[in-house]
């Protein structure tokens, strides 16, 4: 194998692909990464059985060939050469992976390429196209709802829904709720559901940096998903279980409706929550009446904290605790300069609205106080 290329594209993608290599291997085959060399083009490969990636760039390829070599180093050798253009060729006698760039050489030592679990892609599946505008903006709104309890899985990640030609995304740790639906490219062929790990959907986030909506193609059985586009294929296992019906979980009525401005109240939140962050629940009392909401936090081992600010309230004053994170996490993804909550009374859960994004809720629980 031979071949060279941009040391800004194959950065990039060696990055991608040691997210996906196990952190704990139990072999050493799988902590490398996959290099396939043919037809002017390298693809990678990395998995660790539960996520798993395949990368493409352009290389001018002088001889086809294959090779697995310890991500961790090709990640840091690869970062730190000083040119553009990078050379990297195989020694198959000597099993030695060469790179050179400018000046600086390297060789690591490789893995048997035929033993490489490569990714096979599903076969046999459903279907559906989606813009990775549409996707990443559900993952965005979602997944922040996550719970990381390893014992309940089903809630360590979201259930994607399929109807008719939406889409829609639910997350939850059991305290909160996010919900966002946006279109697909076409109508599903059915009803289905399915539970994907946030880690995937995060993976898939992060890959998709660009801003430039693109196609993605979607493909999902029963205990597989994939996500495709041009330049990468990302696929993982689904998460076994029962998505509990978060329908029921939304009050269809409020008694009050709140308008304010998202980034004074985010502010305000951020700054009161630095004294609850060391107590239990991390909670923040809210007081709406009068035209403002007053915000405090009372810590015994540490201090108080209080601020007011301006709010537009429709309906009878609460009285409400909330655990300070949960507010911040949903303020941080609200486009619009105001947002909308909508309360019942203290022990009832209240809703959080996107004025610039009528698809999206979130539903929060309300902590317990004594006062």
């Amino acid at each position: 194998m031979k071949f060279s290329c941009l040391k800004s594209e194959l950065s990039q993608a060696v990055q991608i692909a040691s997210r996906s290599v196990a952190n704990k291997p139990q072999t050493p085959i799988m902590s490398g990464i996959y290099l396939h060399a043919v037809d002017n083009m390298l693809e990678l490969q990395a998995t660790d059985y539960e996520i798993g990636v395949i990368l493409h760039i352009p290389a001018e390829v002088e001889k086809n060939g294959e090779v697995v070599v310890s991500g961790r180093y090709l990640q840091e050798v690869v970062r730190t050469l000083p040119e553009e253009e990078v050379k990297v060729e195989y020694d198959h006698d000597t099993k030695i992976l060469k790179i050179s760039s400018g000046r600086s050489n390297f060789t690591l030592l490789s893995m048997n390429a035929a033993d490489y679990p490569q990714i096979t892609r599903i076969k046999e599946s459903k279907h559906f196209k989606v813009s990775s505008a549409v996707l990443k903006d559900l993952i965005r709104r979602t997944t922040f709802a996550c719970s990381s309890d390893e014992t309940r899985p089903v809630f360590t990640g979201a259930l994607l829904e399929l109807e008719n030609d939406s889409i829609r995304m639910a997350a939850s740790n059991v305290h909160r709720l996010a919900v966002n639906e946006g279109k697909i490219e076409e109508n599903a062929e059915e009803k289905n559901n399915y539970i994907v790990p946030k880690r995937v959907l995060e993976e898939f986030q992060h890959i998709m940096s660009s801003e430039v909506p693109e196609e993605v193609a979607v493909s999902c059985t029963r205990s597989e998903m994939s996500f495709e586009t041009e330049k990468f294929y990302l696929t993982t296992r689904l998460i076994e279980g029962q998505f509990p019906d978060y329908r029921r979980a939304i009050p269809e009525q409020f008694a009050t409706r709140v308008q304010m401005k998202t980034a004074d109240f985010l502010a305000a939140v951020s700054r009161v929550g630095l004294i609850a962050r060391s107590s239990e629940y991390n909670t923040v009392k809210l007081i709406f009446n009068m035209g403002e909401v007053h915000i405090s936090s009372d810590n015994p081992i540490v201090g108080k904290a209080e601020e007011t600010v301006p709010a537009d309230i429709d309906g009878e004053d609460v009285k409400i605790a909330f655990n300070a994170a949960y507010l911040i996490d949903v303020l941080k993804i609200v486009n619009g300069e105001e947002f909308m909550l909508f309360m019942n009374d203290s022990l009832k859960p209240a809703a959080v609205r996107d004025l610039e994004k009528q698809d999206f809720v979130y539903i929060i629980t309300p902590v317990r106080t004594k006062n």
